[in-house]
Order: C-alpha cells, then sequence, then structure tokens
C-alpha cells in the first residue's frame, strides 16, 4: 500500500476546490454580465436608453396597453388595442365599464344598461340638446349593449377619443421627469428589461425597456402612483371595422342625456 505524504494529501485536496472554484469564478463572470446576448441598450447611458425606447415607440404601428391611469378625473382600468387609424378594447371607472372602438375617425361607444343609468357616465350632454331627449330606464334599455355612434359635436367625443388615440397615450407616458438614471434589470412577460427612472427614487416615473430585439417600453409606471401600465404585441397588426348597422344607433348631434345629468 501506498502511503502519501501530508503534502500529497494536501496538494490532492487543493486541486479539486482549485478547479472547483475556477468553475464557480467563471460562471459568476457570465452572471455578472446581465447585457449579454442582448440588444446592447443596457449598456447605453440612461438618457440614452430612454430616447432608444421613445424612437421605437414612436416608429411602431400597433400596440397593447393595459393597466391602470390615475388623473384628477378618476381612476380608469384600460385594456386598448391600438394603431394609427383606431383602436379597440375596453375602459372601466369607478362605477362602469364601456367599450370603445374607433375606426378613422368614427367613434362608438357599448355600455349596458346601468352605464347610461348612471350619473357618472361620461356622456353628459348640456340640456336642450337635438335628437338627445330620451332619459332613465326607456333609453338605457335602448342602448343597452348596442354600439353607440358618439357625434364629433358631443362634449364627450374628445375625452373619449383620448382612450383611443395611440400617439397621445404613448406621448403621455412614456416620458419620464426629472434627472434619468439607470434602474434594475428585470423580466417582463419572459422578456429581458432594464428599467430607467426619473429620479433616483423613480418620482418621476419609471420605464422598462426591452432587451432583447427593438427596445420597445414593455412597462411604465407613474411617478406618484399615478397607474402602471404594460405594453405589449407591439407591431401586432388587428383587425377594424364598423359595427353592423344593426349592432348601432346614432343619435345624430349629441349622445342621449341619462338621468344624472339634471
Amino acid at each position: 500500500m501506498t502511503v502519501l505524504r501530508p503534502s500529497s494529501r494536501i496538494r490532492g485536496a487543493v486541486l479539486p476546490l482549485a478547479l472547483s472554484a475556477g468553475l464557480l469564478s467563471g460562471l459568476t463572470a457570465c452572471a455578472a454580465d446581465p447585457d449579454e446576448g442582448t440588444n446592447g441598450v443596457g449598456k447605453l447611458e440612461p438618457a440614452a436608453i430612454e430616447e432608444k425606447a421613445q424612437s421605437a415607440a414612436d416608429a411602431a404601428k400597433a400596440v397593447r396597453l393595459s393597466g391602470t391611469l390615475v388623473s384628477k378625473g378618476g381612476t380608469y382600468k384600460l385594456n386598448m388595442r391600438l394603431k394609427q387609424d383606431g383602436a379597440a378594447g375596453s375602459v372601466t371607472t369607478k362605477n362602469s365599464t364601456f367599450e370603445l372602438l374607433r375606426v378613422g375617425e368614427a367613434l362608438y361607444l357599448k355600455a349596458d344598461a346601468a352605464f347610461w343609468e348612471h350619473e357618472d357616465t361620461p356622456s353628459k350632454s348640456p340640456s336642450g340638446s337635438g335628437s338627445g331627449s330620451d332619459t332613465g330606464s326607456e333609453a338605457a334599455d335602448k342602448l343597452d349593449d348596442m354600439y353607440v355612434k358618439v357625434p364629433q359635436d358631443d362634449p364627450s367625443y374628445k375625452q373619449l377619443r383620448g382612450f383611443t388615440d395611440m400617439d397621445l397615450l404613448l406621448d403621455g407616458l412614456i416620458g419620464l421627469h426629472g434627472d434619468v438614471v439607470k434602474g434594475d434589470y428585470d423580466k417582463i412577460g419572459g422578456i429581458r428589461t432594464v428599467s430607467v427612472k426619473g429620479g433616483a427614487d423613480g418620482e418621476g416615473g419609471s420605464l422598462d425597456v426591452s432587451l432583447q430585439g427593438t427596445p420597445f417600453p414593455l412597462r411604465f409606471a407613474r411617478g406618484g402612483g399615478a397607474g402602471v401600465v404594460i405594453l405589449s404585441e407591439w407591431d401586432k397588426d388587428f383587425p377594424l371595422a364598423e359595427p353592423a348597422k344593426g349592432q348601432t344607433l346614432d343619435y345624430g348631434k349629441q349622445l342621449p342625456r341619462t338621468s344624472g345629468d339634471d
């Protein structure tokens, strides 16, 4: 039997440990580079990352926007598919949910009877307005689950159209305020991202940008807790068509007044 000297035993133990340490060191070095295998956007300065995301969004043909927006007018939960010539989706407020469909400049609103009866409906019109004389449950029953064409002269048209305007929504969401700083690396919907923030604590908003393919913005958190939206299905087209005549009501120059318009 061969007897190992103490020095031999030490060398025999140290060699595997050294190999293991070298392997772990190599793995750690790989894991320490979050930009490896990405589009390289994460290596840019924070302001340049934001600029790349804005440019990608400006050039996009379509997007899906879902999440919550908080404004002086209330809290809105959006689930909208948007493109340059129209949009389709839903908006939920504190008291109701309604669908919006825009094809070109033609805007349609669809909701149940309870929406039309509620005093907080966004379709309020001034009194003494044209064909908008139907009120109460009778009008609500007529409008239940029908596409109501929103007249462009109606005060609610501009407000409702804003939920369907891709450029308007993105311009109001993507911009950060304050000094832009780099945030954390993350994954959103399985896609690797890097974030940039307005201010060290994100008080000016936080934007997560894709590190795979085109550097689209994938999530935006508004400053001050004013909502978080997810941006997905970039450049994925979808069909838009005006509803069938049997599903549509046209009230002329203004929408019908509701029981809460007094």
